[in-house]
């Protein structure tokens, strides 16, 4: 059995110092909590020193030091005597202090700025923060308190109060806290509702921010009242007054360090695994590395670096060559630090420039970990003239400003998904830039979770992916056709948005507000934005929202599009929100993804690898016009330090257009203010306009020439062409190579803002969900065409259909009225050797309304269905749809071997050994056609003998979406269960195996002797 997660016993006895809490005498008074809690009582003396002030009460003081103008520290000692555990490890120097003020108001004293006021109430000592203005931003609902273990502030809570933050919070944390619990501090669980890279920080929506500093684990209940605990018996805490949450997330990282600035090479898919003496893949050496290197290439697949030790007890030989020849392929050498950092300095200078840290030598608490963070860092800044870049699995405030927070080791699985969605974009809210999984996990996964993993992950600021430990390695490579191919498209989309993403990297050194965004960050005043409406997407930067698929499905419902126009990226469909969307047509090459209104997306096009630029290579800009908007780009060298010393360059891209409707578009293109090795001092530019509207002319100084087809547009140097078959309509425009030291414009003339000069006119194309097609028969198609708000006429749908199929010409639709839907049909052939399985087709409707000749395009699956089953026929025999397993495939008349193909045993239950069957390991999902041909399925269940009495499972048999049957709980001493389930008219059957005790050891589930009786 295979366990999941890698964190070995000693690494575990060597963490729990991250448990320890801090303890101290003295109490002034009990309080009804309990006999063992005590409460801060009255004021008995009062003292000021610049910007610190002493508040005596009884044996314990409180003192109050003001570091800037809207933050300012508590401490409260209840013997009088302060401690600083954290020491300097996590606050940077701020600094002068601010000019302070204080008053005796009487009942209370005032201690203020010119920002805010900090009222300390004498009877008893209890704090409340105002605004200059008078705005009350939080209020104590009692005093501090403290027992032998912890210390708690307790807070009134405002009838509308959200809260975020605690740092990586898996499975949530991107929507509102309100009304949950959150635990801060290590607890060694890497999946769903684990805290890995927990932050001792959390913000409210009422305009304030909340530092415990720290090492003590951290408990906070977001109830009413708010309390929040630390397990250590002294109280120290940084507050944050801020217009809104970016300004608190800012001022929390100027206190604790912004973000780091990764190298260019950091934001492209890294590789991991272990290549000498690899247990799990037999006698390799480091070099072969280079072999998997040359299957990104091959495979035109971006990767921008390989950890080549990746592997407990993994060591590494010949650095310098492994790091020459990743270099030569335009990757770099990284290495996990699994035996420490010691020999960094000699790794760096021949080549390491990536450190993965992981949990086995981090060392007793927090500190140590992130000394760690931090001095592997600093190991590759000091002897290369590279970028720190470090990834690491537990962490702690500060660690923002030295690395990558990773959520550790887990199992691909849809669930898997899911859950990862919100946990990366709420890790934004406390200042974390830089939050990832590996790409389907380690353990486990599938063909699909991969490729639907890797789409969304893309739109993070750096990811992953881990070979070594599944049945099969992880590369984007390894699962063949249509797989690899979708892989490679949305590896390739994210490597043309780099200019994008590391213009937000850059922006995020200044801000300390990460890429990935929660709704609720962009959308403050969207009450929806907090809720679970908005949890299962997220914002990449301001202008795309990404709404991952997270089931085995070719439809997304529930995605929450927020005020504003967004066009959909594959199609140019456009919504106007708040809206959600359900039934959302997302077959296994689309994700639903979503481009702002007014959106300006710079991108670098057609390169593998950002080491393929040249001097003469060409800045594409993406724009969707409505009103006036910009984006300012920033480059640098994107592997050295010298930006720091100010060698780096801006332009910014202006645009204005129409807020809604037709008029004229302009695209400025500032001059590039900077200097660095390497800048471009002419270069082309490329323009994709999504205007929806074809314009009359396009000018830059004087017309462009207007070409006739995408060929002409390809060959020519300079021009436009209007591709009213892409995305709705879009312009496309390219210029000569132009300095860029000059600003320019590009004007385009009589057109309109994005989705045309009347949008609601648009004629929508959808495709019913289900379609099902016969391979080498032929079938027919089904679309639906609805007219917007004046009638459509001429309506002509073409299908672009795979590659060998066939489709016949669609009629004409002389007339569609307004708001009514008009369905085609359409005769498609799949090949006779078409795969089986989901196949991607795009209706395109060309069509004339409102004066004006548009179209509309979808993209939609259609399933390529085997021959249906006849007589007695074994489920182990036939074809199977889809299939998911807990670890390693589900193998035919063998037992689950957990790793490769046929590494099973023969089926044994309760002692009888089966010839035919299903051996699997939960979770198991198979998927069969029967097409309503077969009337029963039969066969017997239970945990396979090789088990030895462990593990713990239910079976299930589900048809056409409807459970038909369920077993009992079934334990490895379980005697067999027999099956027999009518399936009447079953299309689709699925048989399962889910763990029932949450402990998937053992769980080999067999279908032994799976039988359909069929006509």
């Amino acid at each position: 059995m295979q366990s999941s997660t890698r964190i070995r016993t000693a690494a575990v006895a060597a963490l729990l110092g991250l448990m320890a809490v801090f303890t101290g005498p003295g109490a002034d008074r009990a309080d009804a909590a309990g006999p063992d809690t005590t409460t801060v009582g009255d004021i008995t003396g009062f003292s000021a020193d610049g910007p610190v002030y002493h508040l005596r009460a009884g044996a314990a003081e409180a003192r109050v030091d003001f570091v800037s103008a809207e933050t300012f520290r508590i401490e409260l000692a209840p013997d009088g005597t302060f401690a600083d555990p954290t020491g300097d490890d996590i606050v940077l120097p701020q600094g002068a202090p601010p000019r302070t003020r204080w008053k005796d108001r009487g009942d209370r004293y005032e201690l203020s700025t010119d920002s805010v006021t900090l009222r300390a109430y004498k009877s008893p000592l209890r704090f409340a923060l105002y605004r200059a203005d008078g705005t009350r931003l939080w209020s104590e609902a009692k005093g501090l308190s403290w027992d032998a273990k912890q210390t708690t502030q307790t807070l009134e809570r405002g009838a509308d109060e959200q809260f975020y933050g605690a740092g990586m919070q898996n499975g949530r944390g991107n929507t509102s806290h309100r009304g949950r619990t959150v635990e801060v501090g290590v607890d060694y669980n890497w999946d769903d509702g684990g805290h890995p890279n927990s932050v001792p920080f959390y913000l409210s929506s009422a305009g304030y921010g909340v530092y415990r500093n720290t090492y003590a684990p951290n408990t906070y209940a977001f109830t009413d009242p708010v309390t929040t605990t630390a397990k250590e018996k002294r109280f120290d805490a940084y507050y944050f007054a801020g217009d809104g949450a970016k300004d608190v997330i800012g001022q929390y990282t100027k206190l604790t360090g912004k973000p780091f600035l990764p190298p260019v090479y950091g934001l492209e898919i890294g590789d991991a695994d272990c290549y000498l003496h690899n247990a799990n893949r037999g006698e390799r050496r480091t070099l072969d590395a280079l072999k998997v290197a040359d299957g990104y290439v091959e495979n035109d697949m971006p990767n921008g670096w390989m950890l080549v030790n990746d592997g407990y007890g993994c060591g590494h030989e010949n650095l310098a060559e492994a790091a020459e020849g990743l270099r030569d392929r335009g990757m770099q050498l990284g290495l996990w630090t699994e035996d420490g950092i010691d020999k960094i300095a000699d790794q760096v200078k021949a080549g390491q420039r990536v450190a993965k840290l992981d949990v086995a030598w981090v060392g007793d608490g927090y500190k140590f970990a992130l000394d760690g963070c931090k001095d592997a860092y600093r190991g590759i800044e000091d002897n290369s003239d590279a970028r720190g870049f470090t990834y690491a699995p537990e962490s702690w405030a500060g660690a923002q400003r030295c690395g990558v927070q990773w959520s550790g080791d887990q199992s691909g699985t849809w669930d898997y998904i899911r859950w990862q969605i919100p946990t990366y974009a709420g890790a934004t809210m406390s200042g974390l830039a830089y939050t990832t999984g590996d790409v389907d996990g380690i353990f486990g996964g599938s063909a699909k979770t991969y490729t639907r993993d890797l789409q969304w992950k893309m739109f993070l600021g750096t990811t992953m992916t881990m070979d070594g430990w599944a049945a099969s390695d992880k590369q984007p490579f390894r699962y063949g056709e249509p797989y690899t191919s979708i892989n490679r498209d949305y590896l390739k989309l994210k490597e043309s948005l780099l200019p994008y993403q590391y213009s937000y990297a850059h922006e995020a050194t200044k801000t300390g507000v990460g890429m990935v965004r929660p709704l609720a960050l962009e959308y403050p005043d969207d009450p929806r934005a907090a809720t679970d409406a908005a949890k299962y997407e997220f914002l990449s930067g301001e202008d795309f929202l990404v709404a991952p698929v997270y089931r085995d499905s070719t439809e997304r419902d529930g995605i929450y599009l927020p005020k504003g126009t967004w066009t959909d990226y594959w199609s140019g469909r456009t919504y106007q929100g708040p809206t959600t969307l359900d039934h959302y047509s997302a077959p296994l090459d689309t994700l639903p993804l979503f481009v702002r209104g007014g959106a300006a997306v710079p991108m670098w096009p057609g390169i593998r690898s950002y080491t393929d630029r040249t001097a003469d290579s060409p800045l594409a800009w993406d724009v969707y016009p409505q009103g006036r908007s910009s984006f300012t780009l920033y480059e640098d060298d994107g592997v050295t330090r010298q930006h720091r010393d100010g060698a780096y360059a801006t332009q910014t891209a202006e645009v204005d257009a129409p807020v809604r409707g037709a008029g004229d578009v302009t695209v400025r293109i500032g001059a590039s203010r900077g200097e660095f090795t390497g800048r471009q001092r002419v270069r082309p530019y490329e323009f994709t306009v999504h205007t929806g509207s074809e314009p009359r002319a396009v000018e830059l100084g004087g017309k462009l020439p207007r070409l006739g087809s995408q060929a002409a547009f390809d060959a020519a140097e300079q021009g436009w062409w209007y591709d009213r078959g892409d995305r709705g309509g879009v312009v496309k425009i390219k210029t000569p190579p132009l300095r860029t030291d000059k600003k320019f414009s590009v004007k385009l003339k009589r057109t309109s803002a994005v989705g045309g000069r009347n949008a609601a006119v648009a004629a929508v194309v959808t495709a019913p969900a289900g379609q099902e097609i016969g391979a080498g028969a032929a079938g027919t198609v089904t679309v639906d065409v609805t007219a917007g708000a004046a009638d459509v006429t001429g309506a002509q749908v073409s299908l672009d259909v795979p590659e060998g199929w066939r489709a016949a010409p669609a009629g004409t639709v002389d007339r569609i009225p307004a708001g009514t839907t008009r369905r085609v049909e359409v005769s498609v052939t799949p090949p006779k050797d078409a795969p089986v399985g989901e196949a991607r087709i795009t209706a395109l409707v060309g069509y004339r309304t409102a004066g004006e000749s548009r179209t509309a395009l979808q993209r939609f699956a259609a399933g390529v269905m085997p021959p249906p089953p006849t007589g007695q026929a074994w489920a182990s025999d036939l074809v199977w749809l889809s299939e998911t397993n807990g670890y390693g495939p589900a193998e035919r008349d063998r037992s689950n071997g957990e790793s490769g193909a046929a590494d099973g045993h023969t089926l044994t239950l309760a002692g009888k050994t089966y010839e035919k069957g299903i051996g699997t390991h939960a979770d198991s999902d198979i998927e069969f056609y029967l097409g309503g041909r077969c009337t029963a399925l039969t066969a017997d269940v239970g945990i396979d003998d090789e088990i030895d009495g462990y593990g713990e499972v239910a079976f299930s048999v589900e048809a056409d979406g409807k459970v038909l049957w369920t077993s009992p709980k079934v334990t490895g001493a379980s005697a067999t269960v027999p099956v027999d389930v009518r399936l009447d008219g079953a299309r689709h059957v699925r048989l399962k195996v889910t763990d029932t005790n949450a402990s998937k050891t053992g769980d080999h589930g067999d279908w032994a002797a799976a039988r359909f009786t069929c006509s």
